[in-house]
């Protein structure tokens, strides 16, 4: 018995109906971006070892998949390649290259595989499509804005009903840190610990941070105001630090350029800390209903350029977890893209061909059977797990007579009409459904 390959730990293969599903939801993205003014760019599945090199945080500086040096220099077990691991790290790059060659400030959108050297279990892999949003060279919160706005509405043509922009800056985590009196040293171990109140319960962060150093008290006093429906003893908190008040600040007008958006959609969220070290601002993630895990995120990255030697400019994007999105949709119904019209072959071969050309220039998807049996039953097999809508039989009776059977493979019904008129039948047909 023949071996049975799988493609590599957490990678898929996807046949013909998920391709296009994936290819579908993301020219949907890709029209709603370019809809908001933002232009394509795609860079290199892998990119220099020095360019994601200091810029992700200790924890995603582990996950990159690294390329060992080739040829003369195979040997060396060094490594200077890198696959992608996501797409604002190139983008940063293609600002600090290309510069005044690109309007400013510049919006830009990349839909493209990316890949994490991460242990792959169900729902986690290692190689998986991204879309992202970013605009670079305005400080302005209207940018900031705009990216809410536009993952919003791609959001809604995805089908996602009901979703919300939690929003938070890290300029007020900064501040909130300073309000509790929390010493600088553990300050990313706290807000580390405060990251997790999504995965686990109030009680157990509250622990962990007491295990961190802080005292029990301000480590209780801490998660309950994070963690409360009201913000206010949170933001009575802030105003008490000139970090805490420019992080209120963001938020506030983030607030106020999205009140078009329905009421709930965008909110404060103190607790909500993002984890990679470049961004500098506000910061988002978006939870739907029936979706696990947020299935957007994004921010302010201020910086990032010029830490790839580039222009020092301002930043900011958002990311959409379309492979989330994705495969929850799967466990509903979708629609299967079948044939429009399956040709069997029972003779007349060149017929057959001349006709499947004809039925092409009107528009519809058309396959021939390719195989080698001469029995219709097979052939009409075939048509079936084609999902073909219509059916042409063109045996030695309507050779004869110079016309073909069209069967519907829905009801079964079977028309007899002349071979010059069947094109424009089908077309006719399928222009109704």
């Amino acid at each position: 018995m023949p071996q049975v390959v799988e493609p590599p730990s957490g990678t898929r293969d996807f046949l013909a109906d998920e391709v296009r599903r994936r290819r579908a939801a993301f020219d949907t993205i890709s029209a709603v971006f370019e809809h908001y003014g933002f232009d394509p760019v795609q860079t290199p599945a892998f990119e220099r070892l020095e360019v994601f090199a200091g810029k992700l945080g200790d924890e995603a500086a582990k996950l990159i998949f690294k390329i060992l040096k080739r040829g003369v220099h195979e040997a060396s077990g060094e490594a200077d390649l890198a696959l992608r691991y996501d797409h604002t790290v190139p983008l940063a790059r293609v600002v600090g290259t290309y510069g005044s060659r690109l309007p400013s400030p510049f919006k830009r959108y990349a839909i493209g595989n990316v890949w994490r050297a991460d242990r792959a279990a169900k729902g986690r892999f290692r190689e998986f499509a991204q879309c992202d949003i970013d605009t670079v060279g305005s400080s302005s919160r209207l940018a900031d804005a705009e990216i809410l706005w536009a993952i919003n509405e791609a959001l809604q043509a995805l089908g996602i009903g009901d979703f919300r922009f939690l929003v938070n800056s890290r300029q007020a985590l900064h501040g909130l840190l300073e309000a509790y009196g929390i010493a600088p040293q553990l300050g990313l171990d706290v807000l580390c610990s405060l990251d997790k109140l999504d995965k686990t319960t109030p009680e157990a962060v509250t622990a962990e941070l007491t295990d961190r150093g802080l005292s029990s008290d301000t480590a209780e006093s801490l998660v309950t105001d994070v963690t409360s429906p009201d913000t206010d003893r949170v933001r009575k908190q802030l105003d008490t630090t000139e970090s805490g008040r420019r992080g209120l600040s963001e938020v506030d007008r983030l607030l106020s350029l999205t009140t078009g958006l329905p009421e709930g959609r965008v909110v404060f969220t103190p607790r909500m800390v993002r984890g990679l070290d470049y961004y500098t601002g506000p910061i988002f993630e978006v939870l739907a209903e029936g979706y696990p895990g947020s299935i957007a995120s994004g921010g302010r990255y201020d910086g990032l350029v010029a830490k790839l030697g580039g222009p020092d400019l301002p930043a900011c994007g958002g990311s959409i977890g379309i492979e989330r999105i994705l495969a929850t949709q799967q466990t509903k119904a979708t629609t299967t893209r079948g044939l429009d019209v399956a040709l069997t072959v029972l003779g007349a071969e060149d017929d057959i061909m001349r006709l499947a050309a004809h039925i092409r220039e009107h528009g519809l998807r058309t396959g021939i059977y390719l195989g080698s049996s001469t029995k219709l039953a097979k052939q009409l097999k075939w048509a079936h797990d084609q999902h073909a809508r219509h059916v042409l039989i063109y045996g030695p009776d309507e050779q004869a007579t110079g016309e073909v059977t069209v069967r519907d493979m829905d009801t079964g019904e079977q028309t007899r009409l002349p071979l010059a008129d069947t094109a424009a039948y089908l077309r006719d047909r399928h222009a109704t459904r």
